[in-house]
C-alpha cells in the first residue's frame, strides 16, 4: 500500500516526535513534517502530483485535512483514501470516523501496509463547496464566533497555560467569557434569509424522518428570521464531540443546512441537548439542499472547515462534485 503522510507542526498535538514515530513505523511512506503552507505545497508538488498515494494520512485536525484536500483539488490530484489522525484541536472528522490516538492509528496502518494488497475500511463523505473551497462544514453564528473567541482566549494566556486550555475547556471558557456575554449585551442575533438554489428542498419531521418540504422548490425562501447559527455541513461534528449536524448523512448527495433561531440564553439552557445533537429542539430548522444562499442584515463572522474566513453579509454553498473516502477507524479493531 502506497502511503503518504502530512504532519502539521502547528496543530495542537503534532510534534517532530510524532513525525519521527511515523517515519520509524512506516519506513516506506512519503512523509512531510510541515511548519507552513509553503512546506505543504512543496511536498504536494514534489511527491503527490505525479504519483498520488493510495492512502494519504493527515495529521493536524480538520483544518489541516481541509487545506490538504483543497491544495490537491487545485492541482487536479485525486487520492483514493484520506485518513485523519487525531492531532488537532476539535478533531471533528477524527471523531466521526472513530480515530484512536495517533500512535495507535499508525500501528493499524503499518499492519495494513504489511499486507500490501489490502485497503483500509472506508466511509464516504460528501463535501460542501463555497468560494471554490471544499470542506465538511461551513457557516456563521456562534460556531464562527466561538472559534475566533477560543483562539483569542488561548493567545491571551501565558505559554505555560496554553496546552491545558487547548481542548474543550478552552473552547467552553472562550464561549462563556466572550461569545455569550457579547450576545447578551449586544444587539442579539442577526436576521438571515435562506434561499434554495437547487433541487426541491427536503426537511426532517419531529420523528427524525426525511420528508419533502412544501413550497421548497428552487428559488423559494426556506427561512427568514433570527439566526444565532446558520451553517451547512456534510459531517456530523464540528469538533469536541459537538454533533452540530446530526442528520449530515440522512440524504446522500445533499448538504444539511441548519438554522438555529433561539436567543443565546435559551441556547445556553439547552446547551447539552444541542451538543448531543438531540432532535427536535425548539427553534432548530433543518433542510437538505443541493445548493443554497444565506443573506444577513449585517456583517457576520464566517468559517470554512473550522478556519475563520472573515466577515460576510452573504454566501452561497452547494454540494461539491467531489466526495472523499475517509479511513473508518471504527472498523479496524480500534478499542
Amino acid at each position: 500500500m502506497d502511503v503518504a503522510v502530512v504532519v502539521n507542526l502547528r496543530a495542537r498535538r503534532a510534534s517532530a516526535t510524532i513525525g519521527r514515530m511515523i517515519a520509524a513505523r512506516l519506513p516506506r511512506a512519503r512523509l512531510a513534517v510541515t511548519d507552513s503552507l509553503d512546506d505543504l505545497r512543496r511536498f504536494i508538488d514534489r511527491e503527490l502530483v505525479t504519483a498520488p498515494p493510495e492512502l494519504l494520512l493527515s495529521g493536524g485536525g480538520d483544518g489541516t485535512a481541509v487545506t490538504v484536500l483543497n491544495e490537491l483539488r487545485d492541482r487536479g490530484v485525486r487520492i483514493a483514501q484520506l485518513g485523519v489522525l487525531r492531532l488537532g484541536t476539535g478533531n471533528g472528522w477524527a471523531n466521526a470516523t472513530g480515530a484512536p490516538r495517533a500512535r495507535r492509528a499508525i500501528d493499524h496502518v503499518a499492519a495494513f501496509d504489511d499486507r500490501a494488497a489490502e485497503r483500509m475500511p472506508g466511509r464516504r463523505f460528501a463535501l460542501v463547496e463555497c468560494d471554490d473551497r471544499i470542506a465538511p462544514f461551513l457557516g456563521t453564528g456562534w460556531d464562527a464566533e466561538i472559534i475566533t473567541d477560543f483562539r483569542a482566549h488561548i493567545a491571551g494566556l501565558p505559554p505555560a497555560l496554553r496546552p491545558m486550555n487547548g481542548g474543550v475547556a478552552g473552547y467552553l471558557l472562550g464561549m462563556f467569557t466572550r461569545t455569550i456575554p457579547r450576545h447578551v449585551l449586544g444587539d442579539g442575533a442577526p436576521n438571515v434569509v435562506l434561499t434554495n438554489l437547487g433541487e426541491p428542498a427536503l426537511t426532517v419531521d419531529a420523528g427524525g424522518r426525511v420528508v419533502p418540504l412544501p413550497g421548497g422548490e428552487r428559488g423559494a425562501v426556506l427561512y427568514r428570521g433570527p439566526a444565532s447559527v446558520a451553517a451547512a455541513g456534510t459531517a456530523e461534528e464540528w469538533g469536541f464531540g459537538f454533533r452540530a449536524f446530526p442528520f449530515a448523512h440522512a440524504v446522500p448527495g445533499r448538504v444539511n443546512a441548519r438554522v438555529y433561531g433561539g436567543p443565546v440564553l435559551e441556547a445556553t439552557r439547552r446547551m447539552f441537548r444541542l451538543w448531543r445533537g438531540e432532535h427536535p429542539v425548539p427553534h432548530m430548522h433543518d433542510f437538505f439542499l443541493t445548493a443554497g444562499r444565506m443573506e444577513f442584515d449585517r456583517d457576520v463572522p464566517f468559517q470554512i472547515g473550522g478556519d475563520v474566513a472573515g466577515a460576510r453579509r452573504a454566501f452561497e454553498f452547494r454540494v461539491a462534485r467531489e466526495a472523499v473516502e475517509l479511513v473508518d477507524w471504527s472498523r479496524v479493531g480500534v478499542a
